[in-house]
């Protein structure tokens, strides 16, 4: 019955009793569903990692510059980690990096949200920010 109309007959699935076939172009078919899923693909958003590195001994503007950085970052709906490099004897003042990312966690809580509170790993100290789900 399909060869007379010009259509192929496909098994839809073979786990029913009987299986279950559908008379169609298998080619258009085919063509169908590679573009829903092109179209799902360009419709989804891969979130980054995207990361700021910084010091603690940082002058007002460049704390401005990054501030508008780390809000575009979050904007666009990737993750953000901050990182504070400590040098030599930098490593001592611990307390005022942390303090310096809790000022950046600060400014930016209507974008963000903290995944990860300020803490000292080695030579850095890294605290790590998701950008907040907006209700559609």
């Amino acid at each position: 019955m399909s060869r007379e109309k010009g259509f192929d007959l496909v098994m839809i699935t073979n786990q029913a009793s009987p299986p279950v076939c559908r008379m169609l172009d298998y080619g258009r078919h085919r063509y169908e569903q590679d573009k829903r899923l092109k179209d799902a693909k360009k419709k989804q958003h891969t979130v980054q990692v995207k990361e700021i590195t910084l010091s603690y001994k940082i002058g007002e503007h460049d704390y401005q510059v990054r501030l508008r950085r780390l809000e575009s970052f979050l904007q666009h709906g990737d993750k953000v980690k901050m990182t504070v490099r400590l040098r030599g004897r930098e490593a001592q003042h611990a307390a005022l990096a942390i303090q310096l990312l809790n000022r950046f966690a600060k400014d930016v809580e209507e974008w963000s949200i903290i995944e990860r509170d300020p803490k000292l790993e080695g030579q850095r100290i890294i605290m790590i920010l998701n950008p907040k789900k907006e209700k559609k």
